[in-house]
């Protein structure tokens, strides 16, 4: 069964800034800015650039009133909608709402007990403001930890539904939940065992991943199986880089599962001693050519003639290398030959034919 078309758990849908998440609704990409958010060009323009590369929806961190003003003005210079990441001070969640924020990401137990957790539900109920219970396995309760001993998959999926329970009790339901921690079989169970037990969309991560490399593993196995079982409809991959490398990266576990669908999805062999083409350059430059395109498009780049020509036959377009040229293949057929120096050239020009 294509993993696509596995039976997706059922979750009740929130809209948040205009963007459906739960129910049937493809699964979302977020990422978060790493600037400070008072700082608004440079927040804007990382926001830009994150737009660019896909993102759908974007959180900032909001420590100080003065970044929550700055809500304002950065909303007012960018497209995506925007999730305010607030800790211990309700305040600064209901002046992120006043400000433009669309969402909240908070941890209502750590910011001043039920009044004032009341008055962030009804500034996020009046403008219709979801909240997403952020648990985080380095930030659990010491009544909980005491419980359990360590931050297990139960003490987490516990302190969900209790603070789940506190915005139930003022009757607010906009609600989306996340279980992360850094290692990845912990949080995989916790999203498992929560997922039995209630309806909210889940919001997937695995928290404190590491570097580009590390993180992306981290990040692949515990997204990926959760979506692999049908759980899971918002995703942010956590790594210690440029966040745009963690919308490609969600973009690609996606694409690999067959969820969605989005730009230039690059088949290149690993390269032998049978390779007789530079790939290495090839594939760079092709990347970095053709990482502006949206439409999904399957691009081959194949180093010898072992696999090379099966593997360019099945993408839209391909080439597979010879000593000095490849061949050039388009939807399953022989184009032409191409001088090596030639092929990043034409690869570029025809794929760009191709999606225009």
């Amino acid at each position: 069964m294509p993993l696509s078309s596995m039976k997706r758990r059922a979750s009740r849908q929130i809209i948040l800034g205009g963007i459906p998440i739960g129910g049937e609704a493809p699964v979302v990409v977020q990422s978060m800015t790493n600037t400070p958010t008072k700082d608004v060009v440079a927040t804007v323009n990382q926001i830009k650039r994150l737009t660019y590369a896909g993102c759908e929806i974007v959180r900032v961190a909001v420590p100080d009133m003065e970044s929550a003003t700055a809500l304002k003005e950065i909303k007012a210079q960018i497209s995506l909608p925007i999730i305010a990441d607030i800790h211990f001070d309700y305040r600064l969640a209901v002046a992120a709402i006043e400000n433009g924020a669309e969402g909240l990401r908070l941890n209502p137990g750590n910011i001043g007990g039920r009044r004032k957790v009341k008055e962030v539900v009804s500034a996020a109920r009046y403008r219709t403001v979801p909240i997403r219970i952020g648990v985080n396995a380095g930030s659990l309760s010491r009544s909980i930890l005491k419980t359990y001993g360590h931050p297990t998959p139960e003490a987490m999926v516990e302190s969900a539904i209790g603070l789940i329970g506190m915005l139930e009790d003022f009757d607010f339901r906009l609600i989306k939940v996340s279980l992360k921690s850094s290692n990845v079989s912990h949080t995989v169970e916790a999203y498992r065992i929560l997922g039995e037990k209630l309806d909210y969309p889940f919001h997937l991560g695995v928290t404190e991943a590491g570097s580009l490399i590390s993180g992306t593993v981290k990040n692949t196995l515990g997204i990926g199986m959760l979506l692999a079982e049908g759980i899971g409809d918002t995703v942010r991959v956590s790594l210690t880089c440029d966040p745009v490398e963690e919308v490609r990266v969600a973009y690609e576990i996606l694409r690999a599962l067959g969820l969605r669908q989005r730009g230039v999805e690059i088949i290149s062999c690993p390269t032998c001693g049978r390779c007789q083409i530079d790939l290495f350059s090839l594939a760079e430059e092709v990347q970095h050519a053709l990482s502006s395109i949206t439409t999904p498009i399957k691009v081959a780049l194949m180093g010898c003639a072992v696999n090379g020509p099966g593997e360019a036959r099945e993408a839209d377009i391909g080439i597979a290398g010879g000593q000095g040229y490849g061949t050039l293949f388009k939807k399953g057929k022989v184009v032409r030959k191409v001088a090596e120096h030639d092929l990043a050239r034409v690869l570029i020009d025809e794929v760009r034919r191709m999606v225009n």
